[in-house]
């Protein structure tokens, strides 16, 4: 059922909002809105490649892409100076990125949010919802994050070595023991700060908007317009600091790779430049 989304009552729900159930299969509204977004995202990179290989010509979205795409890739490679590392390291990223800028995006179309109803009983549940609002996406993206760090630092310190991180003689050091299991606790703490502090920013985003169109009611189409455009820098924030947080906690697991003091100089000047920017979003 349509109906005019100034003209709806507020409909705030923290957790995602089931519409069917499929084989057992529990489907959400973020999750219908989160294959729009998939789809939207390969259409882009399908559609980037053609252009890289000369198969299509280059509009404004493809070379927003590739800017994006180098700027990231370089940001990496500052992050992690050995190059074939950072090369190998960069895809995850670079692509959690693009999903959730997508992702956010999409939460802020016109016809996603209260625009369109489902009838569950007496209140009335929206269609479409962002993916990046439901906690479990968030969730998902953390723990991908923090199993690709543990995988890359096993690949490149081993496992014992990578072990050695965490798990220290507490005879012969009691102080690298007590380190090592602040160090433990800070892994899970990463993955919740990474979780909750996209949810958290997302979900403050659509209530905003829902908010101002039920307050504006009717004039809501002219007075949504400021507060679309201030959604999208922040959902451009946003992926940036998932994806520079995650290049970070990942290379935190590389910073016993190699014995050049040169490059764990760099390594931290570059830490530090980024928990600078993670600060200020």
């Amino acid at each position: 059922m349509m109906m005019p989304f100034a003209a709806a009552s507020p409909h705030i729900s923290v957790k995602a909002e089931e519409l069917v159930t499929v084989g057992g299969v529990s489907i959400t509204n973020s999750t219908m809105a989160g294959a729009l977004g998939v789809v939207i995202l390969l259409l882009l990179f399908v559609w980037t490649h053609r252009v890289a290989v000369g198969k299509a010509k280059p509009n404004f979205a493809t070379k927003l892409m590739t800017w994006a795409f180098d700027g990231l890739y370089n940001t990496v490679a500052q992050i992690i100076p050995d190059r074939e590392i950072a090369k190998k390291v960069a895809p995850l990223p670079i692509t959690i990125f693009f999903f959730v800028l997508v992702q956010y995006w999409t939460g802020i179309l016109p016809f996603v949010g209260p625009a369109v109803y489902v009838p569950q009983g007496v209140e009335h549940t929206p269609l479409l919802r962002s993916q990046v609002a439901d906690l479990n996406m968030t969730f998902a993206l953390a723990i991908i994050t923090i199993v690709a760090a543990q995988v890359y630092a096993i690949k490149y310190l081993g496992f014992f070595g990578n072990a050695g991180r965490y798990l220290v003689n507490p005879i012969k050091n009691p102080i690298g023991t007590f380190v090592g299991l602040l160090e433990l606790i800070a892994e899970f703490s990463r993955m919740l700060g990474l979780s909750f502090r996209l949810f958290g920013n997302v979900l403050a985003g659509e209530v905003l908007l829902i908010m101002i169109a039920f307050l504006a009611q009717y004039i809501s189409p002219i007075a949504l317009q400021p507060f679309f455009i201030f959604e999208l820098f922040i959902g451009g924030i946003q992926a940036y600091i998932f994806f520079m947080l995650s290049t970070v906690f990942i290379s935190l697991g590389l910073g016993h790779h190699g014995g050049d003091e040169k490059e764990h100089a760099t390594t931290s000047s570059a830490h530090s430049s980024s928990a600078s920017v993670a600060t200020e979003g």
